[in-house]
């Protein structure tokens, strides 16, 4: 009897050990909107509505595991779409290999910002990007490197001559370009302990295939990042530069790219350098429901490099209540030739214009994350 029943609570214990485990999560969020350039908010005195629904899946059964986000917004928005959506494999505590629509390892990540609205690094698609492919990670106490090869970004239609959909989370090159066999890789450097440094350096390099010549362009982005955390300090920084080179059909510019997500495409300039930094400080409070707040600034601007384009500007001020597991975003973000902050949408990420005026809009986001 002594023999056999720790044998039967080994067994058991191996068996409950290779249980397949599930969590289920996901989000509701409402929005209120104050936008300067539209009339018929300020005359209501804003606007207040339905944001997103998300639901979240992650599974695991011996060393295999699933991470998976689908998205809910409203039919003007792009409707409902996969965020992100990957099969994994951990071969140990230190090394991972993922497969799917994962997390495109370029940059700060997660984000490169601390508000609701991103910073502008987002609106090129080099920011919370998430592309189809695989990628291999390593994380250790000192160094942190991820290698990725993406076939495309998400394929809708599964056409060859068929242009993305823009309904999709995160800004990919669409129109009558598509992007394709694209490497990245990311490697990170930590310092420090009560003082924490973050030093990086992101590459990537893909093709661009053009639906009318059938010929095969390319894109590629460099980068240069910094994070340091400090007694509740959190500072981001990035410098970028990006270049596109599509083989386009004669009498389509050269000089810019369509991408596009949640339902609306628009312009980009083909070549630029971005630089962008984001400071927030997180307080603690006792206010009723309400335990901690967090105040932040994220600057970014978008150097276009054809003279004649003007260059475009996004400044976020705001703070972040967290009361329990209800997440309230109150954010001033400005914006100068910004597609989602006034003037015309279309170009003011390419051409741009001169004569534009700073816009902004006061939002409110509210979540509950469950």
């Amino acid at each position: 009897m002594f023999l056999i029943l720790p044998f039967l609570c080994f067994g058991q214990e191996k068996e409950q050990k290779e249980k397949p485990e599930l969590d289920l999560g996901g989000a509701l969020r409402f929005n209120y909107i104050y936008s300067s350039w539209k009339e018929e908010q300020k005359t209501k005195g804003g606007e207040f509505g339905y944001d997103m629904f998300r639901i979240n899946a992650k599974a695991s059964y011996k060393g295999i595991f699933l991470n998976a986000e689908y998205r809910l917004y409203s039919e003007a928005f792009g409707g409902g779409f996969l965020k992100q959506g990957w099969i994994g494999y951990k071969f140990n505590e230190k090394n991972q290999f993922h497969v799917g629509l994962v997390y495109v390892p370029f940059g700060i990540k997660q984000y490169n910002s601390h508000n609701w609205f991103f910073n502008i690094t987002y609106y090129v698609g080099l920011e919370d990007d998430h592309d189809m492919g695989f990628k291999y990670l390593h994380e250790d106490e000192k160094w942190e490197y991820a290698f990725a090869f993406l076939k495309n970004a998400e394929e809708l239609n599964f056409g060859g001559d068929t242009e993305n959909n823009s309904s999709r989370y995160s800004y990919d090159v669409v129109g009558r370009n598509k992007e394709t066999n694209q490497f990245n890789a990311k490697i990170v450097r930590k310092l420090g302990d009560s003082i924490q440094h973050r030093i990086g350096f992101s590459g990537q390099y893909g093709s661009l295939y053009n639906i009318d010549t059938n010929k095969n362009g390319n894109h590629y982005a460099l980068a240069l990042h910094y994070e340091l955390n400090w007694n509740k300090w959190n500072l981001k920084t990035e410098i970028i530069t990006v270049s596109h080179s599509p083989e386009n059909k004669e009498g389509q510019s050269n000089k810019i790219i369509k991408m596009g997500a949640y339902g609306a495409p628009y312009e980009i300039a083909a070549d630029f350098n971005m630089y962008t930094i984001g400071l927030s400080k997180k307080i603690s409070v006792a206010w009723g429901p309400v335990s901690e707040i967090e105040v932040y600034n994220d600057f970014g601007y978008m150097q276009k490099k054809e003279k004649e384009f003007t260059d475009s500007f996004m400044n976020v001020t705001g703070l972040l209540l967290t009361a329990g597991q209800v997440y309230t975003y109150i954010d001033y973000a400005a914006g100068y030739n910004h597609s989602w902050l006034g003037g015309n949408f279309e170009d003011d990420f390419s051409t741009g214009n001169p004569d534009a005026n700073w816009e902004a809009r006061f939002n409110i986001n509210i979540g509950y994350y469950f």
